[in-house]
């Protein structure tokens, strides 16, 4: 990942799977986080589908949650593919689909989806340009980022988006812009973004000026 200052992999070590959430894909591309919490139709204890993998999709056996986990969660994150699949809390289920690119050569992505039922199914992430683009840059060590390089928008990003945070476990700063998701703009503080080896948590994120097509002039 190209990033402004010190940009060395052994800056961002990834924590253990957390036991409740379910992780995924990663590619060498811009950045992505969704989920779709849905009312509670299961009895309790809900069982979710357990399982970790370094592909696009895994499955394995169901596990019985735990009392205060009322939901099934599906993460999948972009960069080096990996899955994991269990029970969450609602509350760690996020709000719709956040998403960063910074540029063609660093991408991150993660989507998240919680339902309420047994099994939990992962759709892959859209990577197809959509013709917008957005100013972008992504650092280490800090809490800003002055846009260097130009991110050509994909999927659903439709927004120029800029956020800051913190790499886990180390406690790194970290500050990114480029295109995002319309929910990117409303991100709340602390929400927890996986995205392959490392994870973020986002203390600020917020939307700039609209997107322009791609090939036109600033």
């Amino acid at each position: 990942m190209k990033s402004q200052g010190d940009t060395s992999p052994s800056s961002f070590r990834p924590p253990p799977p957390h036991p409740c959430l379910d992780s995924g894909v990663m590619a060498h591309r811009p950045w992505h986080l969704s989920a779709e919490p849905r009312s509670l139709t299961a009895g309790y204890p809900l069982s979710c589908e357990v399982c970790v993998s370094d592909g696009p999709n895994c499955s394995g056996k169901l596990q019985t949650c735990a009392p205060d986990e009322d939901s099934c969660i599906v993460v999948v994150t972009e960069t080096n593919r990996s899955n994991y699949k269990g029970c969450a809390k609602s509350s760690e289920c996020g709000s719709g689909f956040f998403g960063i690119t910074s540029n063609p050569e660093n991408y991150m992505g993660s989507k998240r989806r919680c339902c309420q039922k047994d099994g939990c199914n992962q759709d892959p992430l859209n990577h197809t340009e959509n013709g917008l683009r957005c100013p972008s840059c992504i650092a280490a060590f800090t809490e800003t980022c002055t846009p260097t390089e130009e991110a050509l928008c994909v999927g659903e990003e439709t927004r120029c988006v800029a956020v800051s945070g913190i790499v886990q476990p180390a406690g790194d700063k970290f500050a990114a812009r480029g295109c995002g998701t319309e929910t990117a703009c409303h991100t709340k503080p602390g929400t927890l973004v996986p995205s392959g080896t490392r994870l973020f948590t986002i203390k600020k994120a917020g939307c700039l000026p609209s997107p322009q097509a791609a090939g036109k002039a600033e």
